[in-house]
């Protein structure tokens, strides 16, 4: 009889991020969001994407935030040998809500982010020996995401120094799956970071990625190097 658990494999790479956040504050209600990032192939050997995405926020109260965007995403793709990028544009909206208390006399921040992409995705196909993208496929997804930071020194007002960052965020397809699956994928993720100040931290840390194929699982062990900035 056929075992059916051979057709989820769970394949292993590795690879490397690299991500850029800034936010720019307009007054008091109304910031700019933006993101820039970089994403390798397997073994790091040449680059698998590029996300560049914009939003704008609305802050309902110091703690809670919504936003609304646009993002596009170039991810290069293989059809019979012949290499190319293939787009997918996003519509996103999101609502964010912060947390802050103490533990060990160091000011914890918690950070919960809700998220809901509509995502248009290129469909490549051939034309005269390029990669062309003559369609889009449409699907809807959810996602969950919550980051900490923890000082690793007291203070009772954090703006500058060392600090661990640890976070997770859950991905569910809420319409048209591409996996065929309402779960996606998941990040967890733990990093190294300095707070050169309260505008600024940059850190370096490993995510571990799984993500829900339709015939195939991916497990991607990632490095990822990133920057915040805050104006």
């Amino acid at each position: 009889m056929f075992n059916t658990t051979l057709s989820a494999q769970t394949q292993h790479t590795f690879s490397g991020w690299n991500a850029a956040f800034f936010t720019y504050k307009l007054d008091n209600k109304f910031s700019v969001h933006f993101d820039g990032q970089v994403r390798s192939t397997d073994k790091l050997e040449d680059t698998q994407s590029f996300i560049i995405r914009a939003g704008l926020n609305y802050n309902i109260k110091n703690n809670m935030t919504t936003t609304i965007g646009y993002a596009y995403i170039g991810n290069n793709r293989t059809v019979m040998d012949i290499d190319g990028w293939v787009p997918e544009h996003r519509i996103w909206e999101q609502f964010i809500f912060n947390q802050q208390f103490t533990l060990y006399n160091r000011p914890v921040s918690l950070q919960h982010r809700f998220r809901l992409e509509q995502r248009f995705m290129g469909q490549p196909t051939i034309d005269q020996n390029e990669l062309v993208t003559d369609s889009y496929d449409f699907a809807q997804r959810l996602r969950y995401f919550t980051r900490s930071i923890f000082p690793l020194s007291p203070t009772t007002s954090f703006t500058n120094g060392a600090f661990v960052a640890l976070q997770n965020e859950v991905f569910v397809n809420v319409e048209n799956a591409p996996n065929g699956k309402f779960f996606d994928q998941n990040r967890a993720y733990l990093a190294l970071g300095w707070r050169i100040s309260p505008k600024f931290d940059i850190e370096a840390g490993y995510m571990n990625q799984f993500v829900l194929g339709k015939n195939n699982n991916t497990v991607n062990n990632i490095v990822q190097l990133a920057a915040y900035v805050r104006l």
